[in-house]
């Protein structure tokens, strides 16, 4: 059920701003970012912040993976929205889209590295049971993940489990293939700001 609150109690300039994003881009605000307009004191401003941080701070990971994780992240969560945002967002910066739909689909056949794999493996298992074992996360760096990388993979998952309960919880439009890619375009421009 799609709440009410993203269709109103917005200030007059950020009803502009959401008209001129239409007249620009001929496609919605998405409302990933509706929410963070929403009350930003209380969770837009801190959303934006983390996010950011976590996508595009400094990382042995690339954008590029960073976005996969989170389209990963969205898969095992069934989070319509999100897999479209993210699985665009991430073929864009790889430039490649038919390797994120195979990794999507069957990280264990695709063709990537092992830290990457593994990764993938634990983020799955942390979304999925909201715990990892110490043994698991042994497996991870076994597989040749730094420290670092773990750390920032669990950045993307924690932003990408409470965007995903979002996105559920306020049910989410889903956006057409254009509005997916006009989407993957600002994000891989300016970030989550």
């Amino acid at each position: 059920m799609r709440l009410d609150i993203l269709e109103h109690g917005y200030r007059p300039t950020t009803k502009l701003l959401f008209q001129l994003v239409r007249t620009f881009t001929g496609q919605p605000l998405p409302d990933a970012a509706r929410l963070t307009f929403y009350r930003p004191d209380f969770y837009g401003k801190r959303a934006k912040e983390f996010t950011q941080a976590a996508m595009r701070g400094p990382s042995p990971w690339s954008v590029a993976d960073r976005e996969l994780m989170a389209a990963y992240v969205s898969v095992v969560n069934d989070t319509a929205f999100c897999i479209g945002a993210h699985t665009a967002t991430a073929a864009l910066a790889y430039g490649d889209e038919a390797k994120v739909r195979a990794i999507l689909q069957d990280p264990e056949s695709a063709a990537i590295g092992e830290p990457l794999r593994a990764t993938l493996r634990m983020l799955d298992i942390l979304t999925r049971t909201g715990t990892v074992s110490a043994a698991q996360m042994r497996a991870v760096l076994s597989a040749g993940a730094t420290r670092e990388q773990v750390e920032d993979a669990l950045a993307v998952c924690a932003a990408f489990n409470i965007t995903d309960r979002l996105a559920d919880a306020f049910g989410f439009a889903v956006l057409s293939p254009a509005g997916f890619e006009s989407g993957a375009k600002y994000l891989l421009k300016r970030g989550y700001r």
